[in-house]
């Protein structure tokens, strides 16, 4: 009989974060804290590496001088520490190389990336998405390989984006400045049924 291993200590606002890295390090899952919620993933399956590795591979050699392509990174909410989102692919300055914190300034973020995983829920994703407006993030975009389309986010305003092009696998997706160059989607996989 296996043990679920006890989380310690029990959420309450002020130490999401800590519980957060508590769960993942007994369960290995991606936890994210959103607007006060824990919210938690599974490791990324095949494909879903695909679409980011796929993206990582074209957005690289073109970056601008000062910007570097991160996986694993965190954004942190303004003001609250304790409200953090961990994009599957995050754009920032390259000084996040030697930076000894964990959380990035969303102001600092040229290019946040979601892919959805197959099992995600219409409403998380619009909750995700209502949180990198709120944030500032300047452009959000969301894959969805269960239907082969995407979403670019730009202009965040008052709690929303107010710039949303929608588009699918096949179109490409123009990034605006300062990346300024376009992502093939022709070749992102699809989840299986």
């Amino acid at each position: 009989m296996s043990s679920v291993p006890r989380i310690r200590p029990k959420p309450r606002p002020g130490n999401l974060r800590e519980v957060a890295e508590k769960i993942e390090e007994a369960t290995g899952l991606r936890v994210q804290v959103l607007g006060g919620k824990l919210v938690m993933s599974p490791t990324p399956r095949g494909r879903h590496a695909g679409v980011i590795r796929s993206l990582r591979q074209q957005i690289e050699p073109v970056l601008p001088d000062g910007l570097g392509a991160y996986e694993v990174s965190s954004v942190m909410m303004p003001d609250d520490r304790d409200d953090y989102a961990t994009p599957d692919l995050v754009v920032l300055p390259e000084s996040w190389d030697v930076d000894d914190d964990w959380l990035a300034d969303p102001r600092d973020v040229a290019l946040a990336v979601e892919v959805m995983s197959p099992s995600e829920k219409s409403r998380d994703i619009r909750d995700k998405t209502d949180w990198y407006a709120v944030a500032g993030v300047a452009v959000l975009l969301v894959v969805d390989p269960r239907k082969g389309t995407w979403a670019l986010h730009t202009r965040p305003d008052n709690g929303a984006y107010k710039d949303v092009l929608p588009g699918k696998y096949g179109e490409s997706v123009p990034l605006p400045e300062p990346l300024g160059f376009e992502v093939a989607t022709g070749g992102f996989p699809v989840y299986g049924s």
